[in-house]
Protein backbone atom coordinates (compact mmCIF):
# COMPACT_ATOMS: atom_id res chain seq x y z
CA UNK A 1 0.00 0.00 0.00
CA UNK A 2 1.40 3.43 -0.94
CA UNK A 3 1.52 6.51 1.31
CA UNK A 4 -1.75 7.91 -0.05
CA UNK A 5 -3.52 4.63 0.65
CA UNK A 6 -2.19 4.49 4.19
CA UNK A 7 -3.28 8.07 4.81
CA UNK A 8 -6.80 7.40 3.52
CA UNK A 9 -7.05 4.27 5.66
CA UNK A 10 -5.92 6.23 8.72
CA UNK A 11 -8.56 8.91 8.10
CA UNK A 12 -11.27 6.25 7.70
CA UNK A 13 -10.14 4.48 10.87
CA UNK A 14 -10.15 7.72 12.86
CA UNK A 15 -13.60 8.54 11.54
CA UNK A 16 -14.91 5.14 12.62
CA UNK A 17 -13.36 5.49 16.05
CA UNK A 18 -14.83 8.99 16.42
CA UNK A 19 -18.27 7.69 15.51
CA UNK A 20 -17.96 4.87 18.03
CA UNK A 21 -16.89 7.29 20.76
CA UNK A 22 -19.75 9.66 19.96
CA UNK A 23 -22.37 6.93 20.38
CA UNK A 24 -21.75 6.42 24.07
CA UNK A 25 -18.96 8.72 25.24
CA UNK A 26 -19.99 8.90 28.89
CA UNK A 27 -20.13 5.11 29.27
CA UNK A 28 -16.78 4.72 27.54
CA UNK A 29 -14.97 7.14 29.82
CA UNK A 30 -16.55 5.92 33.05
CA UNK A 31 -15.95 2.21 32.60
CA UNK A 32 -13.64 0.89 35.36
CA UNK A 33 -10.77 -1.51 34.57
CA UNK A 34 -11.79 -5.10 33.95
CA UNK A 35 -9.66 -6.37 36.82
CA UNK A 36 -8.93 -4.16 39.80
CA UNK A 37 -5.15 -4.10 40.52
CA UNK A 38 -4.15 -5.55 43.89
CA UNK A 39 -1.94 -2.52 44.53
CA UNK A 40 -4.65 0.03 43.72
CA UNK A 41 -3.83 3.24 45.63
CA UNK A 42 -5.80 3.82 48.82
CA UNK A 43 -6.80 7.47 48.63
CA UNK A 44 -8.29 9.57 51.39
CA UNK A 45 -12.02 10.27 51.04
CA UNK A 46 -12.80 13.71 49.71
CA UNK A 47 -16.30 14.11 51.11
CA UNK A 48 -15.13 13.93 54.70
CA UNK A 49 -14.44 16.85 57.01
CA UNK A 50 -11.39 17.22 59.24
CA UNK A 51 -13.37 15.82 62.19
CA UNK A 52 -14.44 12.75 60.22
CA UNK A 53 -17.99 13.87 59.42
CA UNK A 54 -19.41 13.03 55.98
CA UNK A 55 -19.89 16.03 53.69
CA UNK A 56 -23.36 15.96 52.13
CA UNK A 57 -23.90 19.55 50.98
CA UNK A 58 -22.36 21.74 48.31
CA UNK A 59 -21.54 24.38 50.92
CA UNK A 60 -19.76 21.76 53.02
CA UNK A 61 -17.72 20.74 50.00
CA UNK A 62 -16.83 24.33 49.19
CA UNK A 63 -15.36 24.73 52.68
CA UNK A 64 -13.35 21.51 52.26
CA UNK A 65 -12.30 22.59 48.77
CA UNK A 66 -11.04 25.94 50.05
CA UNK A 67 -8.86 24.17 52.62
CA UNK A 68 -7.46 21.76 50.04
CA UNK A 69 -6.67 24.60 47.67
CA UNK A 70 -4.90 26.50 50.43
CA UNK A 71 -2.81 23.43 51.34
CA UNK A 72 -1.73 22.92 47.75
CA UNK A 73 -1.01 26.59 47.16
CA UNK A 74 1.25 26.54 50.22
CA UNK A 75 3.22 23.81 48.45
CA UNK A 76 3.21 25.39 44.99
CA UNK A 77 4.14 28.85 46.19
CA UNK A 78 2.30 32.19 46.19
CA UNK A 79 1.21 33.42 42.80
CA UNK A 80 1.71 37.07 41.78
CA UNK A 81 -1.05 39.34 43.07
CA UNK A 82 -1.03 41.46 39.93
CA UNK A 83 -0.79 40.67 36.24
CA UNK A 84 1.51 42.64 33.99
CA UNK A 85 0.45 43.52 30.42
CA UNK A 86 0.73 40.61 27.97
CA UNK A 87 2.48 42.68 25.30
CA UNK A 88 1.92 39.98 22.70
CA UNK A 89 4.18 40.28 19.67
CA UNK A 90 3.88 38.30 16.43
CA UNK A 91 7.34 37.09 15.39
CA UNK A 92 6.35 35.20 12.22
CA UNK A 93 3.21 34.23 10.33
CA UNK A 94 2.61 31.14 8.16
CA UNK A 95 -0.31 30.59 5.83
CA UNK A 96 -1.24 26.92 6.26
CA UNK A 97 -3.96 24.81 4.69
CA UNK A 98 -7.11 25.67 6.64
CA UNK A 99 -5.44 27.75 9.34
CA UNK A 100 -2.91 30.45 10.13
CA UNK A 101 0.07 29.70 12.35
CA UNK A 102 1.79 32.58 14.13
CA UNK A 103 4.98 32.37 16.17
CA UNK A 104 4.44 34.75 19.09
CA UNK A 105 5.82 35.85 22.42
CA UNK A 106 3.97 37.37 25.36
CA UNK A 107 4.82 38.63 28.83
CA UNK A 108 3.94 36.47 31.85
CA UNK A 109 5.84 38.52 34.44
CA UNK A 110 7.68 41.83 34.13
CA UNK A 111 10.43 41.21 31.55
CA UNK A 112 9.70 37.47 31.50
CA UNK A 113 8.32 36.24 28.18
CA UNK A 114 6.96 32.96 26.86
CA UNK A 115 7.21 32.03 23.19
CA UNK A 116 4.79 29.77 21.42
CA UNK A 117 2.48 29.26 18.47
CA UNK A 118 -1.02 30.58 17.90
CA UNK A 119 -3.14 28.60 15.44
CA UNK A 120 -6.33 30.14 14.07
CA UNK A 121 -8.92 28.49 11.76
CA UNK A 122 -9.38 30.36 8.49
CA UNK A 123 -13.07 29.63 8.24
CA UNK A 124 -13.95 30.42 11.86
CA UNK A 125 -16.89 32.76 12.34
CA UNK A 126 -17.89 34.65 15.46
CA UNK A 127 -16.56 33.74 18.87
CA UNK A 128 -14.71 30.41 18.77
CA UNK A 129 -13.81 27.87 21.45
CA UNK A 130 -10.11 27.78 22.29
CA UNK A 131 -7.63 25.30 23.74
CA UNK A 132 -4.16 25.58 25.26
CA UNK A 133 -1.96 22.66 24.17
CA UNK A 134 0.91 21.99 26.58
CA UNK A 135 3.76 20.13 24.89
CA UNK A 136 5.51 16.97 26.17
CA UNK A 137 9.16 16.71 27.25
CA UNK A 138 10.94 17.08 23.93
CA UNK A 139 13.72 19.30 22.62
CA UNK A 140 11.34 20.38 19.84
CA UNK A 141 9.21 22.03 22.53
CA UNK A 142 6.00 23.58 21.17
CA UNK A 143 7.06 22.84 17.58
CA UNK A 144 5.89 19.25 18.00
CA UNK A 145 2.30 20.10 19.01
CA UNK A 146 2.04 23.09 16.65
CA UNK A 147 2.97 20.95 13.65
CA UNK A 148 6.20 22.80 12.87
CA UNK A 149 8.05 19.55 13.57
CA UNK A 150 6.22 16.55 12.07
CA UNK A 151 8.54 13.83 13.37
CA UNK A 152 5.75 12.48 15.64
CA UNK A 153 2.52 13.12 13.68
CA UNK A 154 0.20 11.71 16.36
CA UNK A 155 1.34 14.39 18.82
CA UNK A 156 0.47 17.37 16.62
CA UNK A 157 -2.57 18.11 18.80
CA UNK A 158 -2.53 21.79 17.93
CA UNK A 159 -2.98 21.10 14.22
CA UNK A 160 -5.54 18.41 14.95
CA UNK A 161 -7.63 20.75 17.11
CA UNK A 162 -7.44 23.83 14.90
CA UNK A 163 -8.77 21.56 12.16
CA UNK A 164 -11.87 21.04 14.31
CA UNK A 165 -12.49 24.77 14.63
CA UNK A 166 -10.61 25.64 17.82
CA UNK A 167 -8.28 28.57 18.29
CA UNK A 168 -5.15 26.92 19.70
CA UNK A 169 -2.26 28.29 21.76
CA UNK A 170 0.89 26.13 22.07
CA UNK A 171 3.21 27.75 24.66
CA UNK A 172 6.76 26.66 25.46
CA UNK A 173 7.48 25.26 28.94
CA UNK A 174 9.92 27.20 31.12
CA UNK A 175 12.14 24.17 31.77
CA UNK A 176 13.45 24.52 28.20
CA UNK A 177 14.54 28.14 28.57
CA UNK A 178 18.02 28.23 27.07
CA UNK A 179 18.15 24.51 26.29
CA UNK A 180 17.56 21.30 28.21
CA UNK A 181 19.29 22.21 31.48
CA UNK A 182 16.13 21.71 33.53
CA UNK A 183 17.92 22.03 36.89
CA UNK A 184 19.59 25.24 35.74
CA UNK A 185 16.30 26.73 34.67
CA UNK A 186 14.76 25.82 38.02
CA UNK A 187 17.71 27.51 39.74
CA UNK A 188 16.97 30.69 37.79
CA UNK A 189 13.31 30.42 38.81
CA UNK A 190 14.29 30.01 42.48
CA UNK A 191 16.33 33.22 42.35
CA UNK A 192 13.25 35.08 41.15
CA UNK A 193 10.73 33.19 43.29
CA UNK A 194 12.38 31.34 46.21
CA UNK A 195 9.02 29.99 47.41
CA UNK A 196 7.87 28.63 44.05
CA UNK A 197 7.98 25.05 42.89
CA UNK A 198 8.34 24.25 39.21
CA UNK A 199 4.67 23.28 39.19
CA UNK A 200 3.78 26.66 40.71
CA UNK A 201 5.55 28.34 37.78
CA UNK A 202 3.62 26.13 35.34
CA UNK A 203 0.34 27.06 37.04
CA UNK A 204 1.12 30.76 36.60
CA UNK A 205 2.20 30.30 32.99
CA UNK A 206 -1.03 28.37 32.38
CA UNK A 207 -3.04 31.24 33.83
CA UNK A 208 -1.26 33.67 31.53
CA UNK A 209 -1.89 31.40 28.54
CA UNK A 210 -5.61 31.57 29.27
CA UNK A 211 -5.25 35.35 29.66
CA UNK A 212 -3.76 35.44 26.17
CA UNK A 213 -6.65 33.48 24.68
CA UNK A 214 -9.18 35.65 26.49
CA UNK A 215 -7.54 38.75 25.02
CA UNK A 216 -8.25 37.61 21.44
CA UNK A 217 -11.39 39.10 19.87
CA UNK A 218 -12.31 35.82 18.14
CA UNK A 219 -12.25 33.66 21.31
CA UNK A 220 -15.27 32.83 23.47
CA UNK A 221 -14.05 33.32 27.06
CA UNK A 222 -16.59 30.80 28.33
CA UNK A 223 -15.29 27.96 26.11
CA UNK A 224 -11.61 27.47 26.91
CA UNK A 225 -9.94 24.10 27.45
CA UNK A 226 -6.47 22.65 28.02
CA UNK A 227 -4.74 19.44 26.93
CA UNK A 228 -1.29 17.99 27.38
CA UNK A 229 0.71 14.79 27.05
CA UNK A 230 3.36 13.61 29.56
CA UNK A 231 4.92 16.85 30.91
CA UNK A 232 1.99 18.67 29.34
CA UNK A 233 -0.46 16.31 31.05
CA UNK A 234 0.75 17.49 34.45
CA UNK A 235 0.33 21.09 33.32
CA UNK A 236 -3.18 20.39 32.05
CA UNK A 237 -4.24 18.88 35.39
CA UNK A 238 -2.87 21.73 37.46
CA UNK A 239 -3.99 24.43 35.04
CA UNK A 240 -7.58 23.20 35.26
CA UNK A 241 -7.39 22.82 39.04
CA UNK A 242 -6.12 26.33 39.76
CA UNK A 243 -7.81 28.32 36.99
CA UNK A 244 -11.60 28.09 37.04
CA UNK A 245 -11.83 29.66 33.59
CA UNK A 246 -10.73 26.30 32.15
CA UNK A 247 -13.97 24.51 31.27
CA UNK A 248 -12.55 21.20 30.01
CA UNK A 249 -9.18 19.47 30.43
CA UNK A 250 -7.55 16.36 28.96
CA UNK A 251 -4.48 14.87 30.65
CA UNK A 252 -2.66 12.20 28.63
CA UNK A 253 -0.14 9.83 30.24
CA UNK A 254 1.15 12.24 32.87
CA UNK A 255 1.20 9.72 35.70
CA UNK A 256 -1.48 11.21 37.92
CA UNK A 257 -0.33 9.59 41.15
CA UNK A 258 2.61 11.21 42.92
CA UNK A 259 4.39 7.85 42.85
CA UNK A 260 3.44 7.08 39.23
CA UNK A 261 6.10 9.34 37.68
CA UNK A 262 8.82 11.84 38.61
CA UNK A 263 6.72 14.38 40.49
CA UNK A 264 9.62 14.77 42.95
CA UNK A 265 11.79 16.37 40.24
CA UNK A 266 12.71 20.00 41.05
CA UNK A 267 10.88 21.24 37.96
CA UNK A 268 7.66 19.69 39.31
CA UNK A 269 6.99 19.49 43.07
CA UNK A 270 10.41 18.76 44.50
CA UNK A 271 11.59 16.37 47.19
CA UNK A 272 9.15 17.72 49.81
CA UNK A 273 6.61 15.19 48.57
CA UNK A 274 8.94 12.34 49.59
CA UNK A 275 8.99 13.31 53.26
CA UNK A 276 7.27 10.84 55.64
CA UNK A 277 4.85 13.48 56.92
CA UNK A 278 3.68 14.55 53.45
CA UNK A 279 0.00 13.58 53.18
CA UNK A 280 -1.25 15.28 50.02
CA UNK A 281 -2.07 13.44 46.78
CA UNK A 282 -3.27 14.45 43.32
CA UNK A 283 -6.86 13.23 43.76
CA UNK A 284 -7.20 16.40 45.85
CA UNK A 285 -5.88 18.50 42.96
CA UNK A 286 -8.29 16.75 40.61
CA UNK A 287 -11.18 17.46 42.98
CA UNK A 288 -10.51 21.19 42.56
CA UNK A 289 -11.52 20.83 38.90
CA UNK A 290 -15.04 19.62 39.76
CA UNK A 291 -17.65 20.14 38.41
CA UNK A 292 -15.78 21.20 35.27
CA UNK A 293 -14.91 18.55 32.68
CA UNK A 294 -11.80 16.37 33.07
CA UNK A 295 -10.60 13.36 31.07
CA UNK A 296 -7.60 11.19 31.94
CA UNK A 297 -5.98 9.25 29.11
CA UNK A 298 -3.90 6.22 30.10
CA UNK A 299 -1.68 3.95 28.04
CA UNK A 300 -0.26 1.53 30.66
CA UNK A 301 2.98 3.47 31.01
CA UNK A 302 2.75 6.49 33.35
CA UNK A 303 -0.99 5.96 33.79
CA UNK A 304 -2.62 2.53 33.92
CA UNK A 305 -5.44 0.69 35.68
CA UNK A 306 -4.24 2.06 39.03
CA UNK A 307 -5.06 5.56 37.79
CA UNK A 308 -8.73 4.61 37.94
CA UNK A 309 -8.54 5.08 41.73
CA UNK A 310 -8.18 8.85 41.20
CA UNK A 311 -11.27 9.01 38.99
CA UNK A 312 -13.26 6.76 41.33
CA UNK A 313 -12.34 8.82 44.41
CA UNK A 314 -13.37 12.10 42.82
CA UNK A 315 -16.64 10.80 41.33
CA UNK A 316 -18.66 11.42 44.54
CA UNK A 317 -17.65 15.10 44.40
CA UNK A 318 -18.83 15.39 40.81
CA UNK A 319 -22.06 13.63 41.77
CA UNK A 320 -22.63 15.97 44.71
CA UNK A 321 -22.14 18.94 42.36
CA UNK A 322 -24.62 17.51 39.84
CA UNK A 323 -22.13 16.71 37.06
CA UNK A 324 -21.23 12.99 37.32
CA UNK A 325 -20.79 12.75 33.55
CA UNK A 326 -18.04 15.39 33.50
CA UNK A 327 -15.17 13.21 34.74
CA UNK A 328 -13.73 10.05 33.23
CA UNK A 329 -10.79 8.13 31.84
CA UNK A 330 -9.82 6.00 28.86
CA UNK A 331 -6.99 3.47 28.69
CA UNK A 332 -5.82 2.75 25.14
CA UNK A 333 -3.16 0.25 26.34
CA UNK A 334 -0.69 1.46 23.68
CA UNK A 335 2.03 2.86 25.89
CA UNK A 336 3.32 6.41 26.33
CA UNK A 337 1.59 7.73 23.24
CA UNK A 338 -1.32 9.84 22.01
CA UNK A 339 -2.65 7.38 19.39
CA UNK A 340 -5.75 7.76 17.17
CA UNK A 341 -7.88 5.93 19.75
CA UNK A 342 -6.99 8.49 22.42
CA UNK A 343 -7.30 11.40 20.02
CA UNK A 344 -10.81 10.40 19.01
CA UNK A 345 -11.99 10.21 22.62
CA UNK A 346 -10.29 13.50 23.54
CA UNK A 347 -11.74 15.41 20.60
CA UNK A 348 -15.22 14.01 21.22
CA UNK A 349 -14.86 15.06 24.85
CA UNK A 350 -13.84 18.61 23.96
CA UNK A 351 -16.61 18.94 21.39
CA UNK A 352 -19.16 17.80 23.99
CA UNK A 353 -18.04 20.38 26.56
CA UNK A 354 -16.79 23.33 24.50
CA UNK A 355 -19.10 23.39 21.47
Amino acid sequence: MNFTGIRILSVVLLSLISGWAGQDLVNQIQRPPTARPKDMPQLSPLLQSADGERITSKSGWQRKRAKLREQWMNLLGPLPKQKCPLKMKILATEDMRGFTRQYIKYQVEPDVYVQGYLLTPKDGKGKLPAIVVFHPTTKQKAKIVAGVDLSVPEKTQGVQLVGRGYVVLCPENFIFNGGTNYDGNVAVLKKQHPDWTGMGKMVWDGIRAVDLLESLPNVDKKRIGVIGHSLGAKEALYSAAFDERVKAAVSSEGGIGLKFSNWEAPWYLGKAIQQPDFKLENHQVLSLVAPRAFLLLAGDFADNDKSWAFIETVQPVYKLLGAPENVGWFDHHLGHRYPPEARAIAEEFFDAHLK
